[in-house]
């Protein structure tokens, strides 16, 4: 069995801004993209670079994990690459992977196209923000990933194939903390890019990448062509964020556990590359 993680206690500051009134005020203001955009703008300059060791030790970071490299900014430091033997991708082609470090809350797309996160029903073409595209995953898969401030902010491919469209739609910037999914509808709220995936093993397939508050940027490397399984895809610049996954209806079996622990409002911890579930043939 996986590790587990509970939805943990809010904090003062996000129980201000999501439960009281005159915080919500605040709240209007913070989550704006501006904002963010001008904490990214700080943290990709030579300035930042001195909130670097503090965040290390804050954190308990284990530096000896990671590519050793000179860091000019906070944000270099932030998107720091792992070595790759610590993330080795299941060598099954069958094997359906982790596209990053997270903790995975797991849903089944209702025929009309609802899924149910955190108390919200959500459906997919508001996702998307395109309902033709959307009706393809009738009845099939929703996986959440959601990387906190600490876990390694580099995803990849799933699996082999062809990216064929790329699409940023605009938003708001809202944590992406439980607290807040629990009161707003932050994976409609939020400014997310996804991508249009053609798979080798999965079928056509919707890869999200969904921004949160404070972080300077989504930075997809790979919008369109060849992929190949275990490839990185892109990145997060700081701050927590969520990667969205969304497939076919008969195309991965999920190992049990997500959905049980999903059930029991539990997050499951996972690394970039194990495997999760399989290939359905």
């Amino acid at each position: 069995m996986r590790e587990t993680v509970e939805k943990p206690q809010v904090p003062k500051s996000l129980r201000f801004l999501y439960y009281n009134k005159f915080g919500g005020l605040i709240l209007r203001m913070i989550s704006r993209r501006w904002v963010s955009k001008l904490a990214g703008r700080y943290l990709d300059s030579r300035l930042s670079k001195r909130k670097i060791k503090k965040y290390v030790k804050k954190h308990g970071i284990v530096m000896s994990e990671f590519l050793q490299e000179d860091y000019k900014n906070f944000n270099e430091f932030f998107t720091r690459r792992i070595k790759p033997e610590l993330r080795p991708i299941d060598p099954d082609p069958d094997a359906l992977i982790s596209p990053c470090d997270a903790k995975v809350s797991a849903y089944d797309i209702s025929d009309d196209l609802v899924f149910n996160a955190k108390g919200f029903d959500y459906t997919v073409g508001t996702l998307l923000k395109n309902s033709e595209l959307a009706e393809k995953y009738s009845g099939g898969l929703c996986l959440v990933f959601r990387l906190c401030v600490t876990d390694y902010h580099r995803y990849f491919f799933f699996d082999g194939g062809i990216a064929e469209r790329n699409t940023f739609i605009k938003g708001r910037l809202h944590t992406v903390q439980p607290a807040a999914l629990e009161r707003r509808r932050v994976f409609t709220e939020n400014c997310r890019e996804y991508t249009l995936l053609k798979t080798d093993n999965f079928g056509d397939a919707v890869m999200v990448e969904v921004g949160a508050m404070m972080v300077g940027r989504i930075v997809n490397e790979v919008k369109s062509g060849r992929f190949e399984r275990g490839q990185e895809k892109g990145r997060f610049e700081f701050g927590g964020s969520t990667v969205i996954l969304l497939l076919e209806k008969n195309r991965a079996e999920l190992d049990g556990e997500f959905f049980e622990n999903t059930r029991n409002d539990r997050e499951t911890v996972v690394k970039c590359g194990e495997k999760i579930g399989r290939k359905i043939t």
